[in-house]
């Protein structure tokens, strides 16, 4: 199950605000949103969404898009770097004189540890680096300091440069003091046990304690190497229900709300002591055609389908605020994302498609879709306009488990879902809506397109050479290209990207949300 639409919809039981909170005083900072997603603070194994937002905030990282512009790669504790021209051997040069939350020099060795460390350990998130071509048996090989300041990697697999660099923006790439976490080291752990609750970091943030299903609470770090966050402290607070949030905000015992309705959003339209900012997420949303079936199996059925979709008119009423229509598998924010929404609601123009499919009267299909909102209105909206070119959609709504789990299967007909990126770079969306090369029941990965039976060498080709392309300016090419192939050509029906409307206390001013948790920064945030 995808890691963004668990933390997006799982049954969120009340938690009673804890009172020691109230009144937040001038230098600190409260947030309230749901974050009993975290079951580590680990870099190393930190993979749900709330924790990799707090991670990002106490560990510094190789790279990073910084809250200042987070268009643009940087070096985070790395200064500088080359690159040798088969792409294969990284080498970088670390900033002069920084150093841990605990005043310790940040060396290179600290570096590779860290890298070496989220292998060996083979959490979750190891992936990111395994398709680097790295394991438990080559990593401290392969992954070295040559001088005090100096780090160097060699990749085995073909990938483009700027794929790699990417994932050094990761929380994968979190720098973890190497002595703290090996003084904490229980039976081979590299400190796992430890680093879930603590930090060993060299941050904006130091871990001050994390209560699960309470509260995280973090000091500034003056050491910071890009000076003290604006802040000096900053609580983030469990608060599941919205009412509540709502409450909190308008009383002033909160500074920031993350998780609030259109409809509460709306209730604070003329409060002049409440602010609404919207900042766009990452997440896209889409209906899946399973080509499996016969009538999906023809490019104009799904064409047709595609124009039976009241794309505008969904985000301009129950969607106000919170999603806006982008119809292709890269979202707003990402090398090589593409404007490209070529499909609109089209009655006549999709009847004439089904009339040329041999469909002149329509058929039915079934829609699973999870069975909370907004998957519940945007399947009913879907279900209306599909009926008026004859398609009956009866909607099986279900769980979240229940309907990933018919998805993964291979069983649906037409579902409703949503997807988000696993790391900032255009490949983590390409790999799975933009390849399928073993339809067979059994094959060794399962993409988006393998579970809508979209059988795709050629594509798949097209998908693997953007992954290795060297020179950048042709990997966007290849990008843009993949995307027009798979919103025209492809069984998805790609319709929003989110947006994320963040309510706060008119004196706060300088919080980040970024299109991902990676790029999510506290420091700038200041009270006036």
């Amino acid at each position: 199950m995808h890691r963004r639409l668990i933390a997006a919809l799982a049954a969120l039981p009340l938690v009673a605000a804890p009172a020691a909170f109230a009144a937040t005083p001038p230098d600190t900072v409260v947030i309230a949103k749901q974050i009993d997603d975290i079951i580590s603070l680990d870099p190393g194994e930190d993979y749900e969404l709330s924790g990799v937002e707090i991670a990002t905030n106490i560990y510094d990282r190789l790279l990073r898009y910084e809250a200042e512009d987070v268009t643009k790669l940087v070096g985070g504790v790395a200064e500088s770097w080359t690159i040798t021209p088969d792409g294969k051997v990284f080498t970088f040069k670390l900033r002069p004189n920084q150093v841990f939350q605990d005043g310790a020099p940040l060396t290179a060795d600290d570096v590779a540890f860290s890298l070496q460390r989220v292998v060996i350990m083979d959490k979750t998130p190891a992936f990111l680096l395994d398709q680097l071509g790295w394991t438990a048996a080559n990593v401290k090989d392969l992954v070295k300091a040559t001088a005090p300041d100096t780090l160097q990697f060699t990749i085995t697999a073909d990938l483009a440069p700027s794929l790699v660099l990417n994932l050094m923006t990761s929380i994968v790439a979190s720098v973890v003091e190497k002595k703290v976490a090996m003084e904490h080291e229980v039976n081979g752990d590299f400190g796992n046990a430890w680093l879930k609750a603590h930090s060993a970091a060299s941050g904006a943030y130091k871990l001050v304690a994390w209560k699960p299903n309470e509260s995280v609470i973090l000091d500034a770090n003056p050491k910071f190497r890009l000076g003290a966050p604006f802040n000096r402290r900053v609580i983030v607070r469990h608060v599941p229900e919205t009412a509540s949030q709502l409450l909190l905000l308008e009383k002033g015992d909160v500074d920031i709300a993350f998780n609030l309705s259109p409809d509460q959003l709306t209730t604070l339209n003329g409060n002049k002591d409440v602010k609404v900012e919207s900042f766009p997420g990452s997440d896209s949303w889409y209906m899946s055609m399973n080509v499996a079936d016969n009538r999906l199996k023809n490019p104009k059925v799904r064409q047709a389908l595609k124009y039976l979709v009241d794309y505008d008119g969904m985000v301009s009423s129950f969607l106000k605020g919170r999603f806006f229509t982008h119809e292709t598998f890269l979202p707003q924010g990402f090398l090589g994302a593409l404007d490209y929404n070529p499909f609109k609601l089209d009655l006549a123009k999709a009847k004439s498609l089904l009339a040329q499919a041999g469909y002149p009267d329509g058929f039915e299909l079934k829609m699973d879709a999870p069975n909370t909102s907004p998957f519940t209105e945007i399947a009913q909206s879907v279900q209306q306009t599909f009926g008026e070119a004859g398609i009956k959609v009866s909607i099986v709504p279900g769980e979240l488990k229940s309907v990933i789990g018919v998805y993964r299967a291979r069983k649906h007909q037409l579902l409703l879902v949503s997807w988000g990126p696993d790391y900032f770079d255009p490949h983590t969306n390409a790999d799975s809506f933009a390849r399928n090369t073993d339809n067979s029941d059994k094959p060794a990965t399962k993409p988006l397109a393998w579970r809508n039976s979209w059988y795709i060498p050629e594509i798949s080709k097209e998908t693997a050479d953007a992954a290795k392309e060297l020179d950048t300016a042709k990997r966007v090419a290849l990008y843009e290209d993949l995307q027009r192939k798979v919103t025209d050509e492809g069984p998805f029906i790609l319709m929003f990207q989110t947006a994320q409307p963040i309510a706060s206390r008119a004196n706060v001013t300088g919080f980040r949300a970024g299109l991902t948790e990676d790029i999510t920064f506290y420091r700038l945030t200041a009270k006036h």
